[in-house]
């Protein structure tokens, strides 16, 4: 199931003008790591064994606006290895209307635009650790420009059914054999799935199907700083 297509503004919600080079002002580094680690939800290979994964630090390059520098942890059974690498912003798209949430509770908080990004990324693990290799693929996020010019993570329509955000989809290829496996993540749901994987309605929910993947220990509530 393709979570990005019904949680993220379709063109037509969007000004067509690509404004990346009218937000290399602003800095959008934080709204990678705003969301609790244990809502971080992401899954490696066709079989949907459990990926879990930690952007510890990110950094927006001085020289270049549009690039970011990112250091973190990956866990895959238990196997936990670091990694470093880029995010590298290609797109930013502003909607045509903003968004308010829920009774407008967001429609006086003064917000200026409301939009989302598209980027690359590329995360080296450490070769020299088991069962490394690169993750790489596209990210997807939703931002705001709130009051005081400062780019924020755009969880205004968070209550609603299904919401997603920061969606990195695409691949992880082994450095030992060089092959490449599916491996999506994000916040709060997985984005692109089997059909009979998530089975939740309002909130994410891992079918029993997928338990002896690692989904058998998924607590949404509780905190596990396996990185630490």
């Amino acid at each position: 199931m393709d979570r990005i297509e019904w949680n993220f503004p379709r063109n037509e919600d969007l000004k067509a003008k690509n404004l990346i080079i009218e937000y290399n002002q602003f800095d959008f580094s934080k709204i990678w790591t705003f969301t609790e680690n244990n809502n971080v939800l992401g899954i490696i290979g066709d079989d949907h064994q459990r990926l879990k994964i930690k952007l510890i630090s990110v950094k927006k390059n001085s020289n270049n606006p549009n690039e970011y520098f990112v250091t973190g942890k990956s866990c895959v059974k238990g196997t936990i290895c670091d990694f470093s690498g880029t995010i590298n912003l290609t797109e930013i798209k502003e909607l045509k209307e903003l968004h308010f949430g829920v009774d407008d509770e967001y429609a006086d908080k003064g917000i200026k635009a409301q939009g989302i990004l598209i980027a690359d990324y590329e995360f080296k693990e450490n070769s020299e650790q088991k069962h490394s290799g690169i993750f790489k693929g596209k990210l997807h996020s939703k931002w705001y420009l709130n009051s005081e010019n400062k780019i924020e993570y755009d969880n205004i329509e968070f209550i609603s059914d299904g919401y997603l955000n920061n969606a990195f989809v695409g691949i992880w290829k082994s450095y030992s054999t060089g092959k490449e496996k599916i491996c999506n993540w994000s916040d709060y749901r997985v984005p692109i799935t089997n059909r009979d994987f998530d089975i939740g309605a309002g909130e994410f929910s891992p079918s029993e199907k997928y338990f002896d993947k690692g989904w058998s220990e998924y607590k949404p509530l509780v905190k596990d700083e396996w990185w630490k």
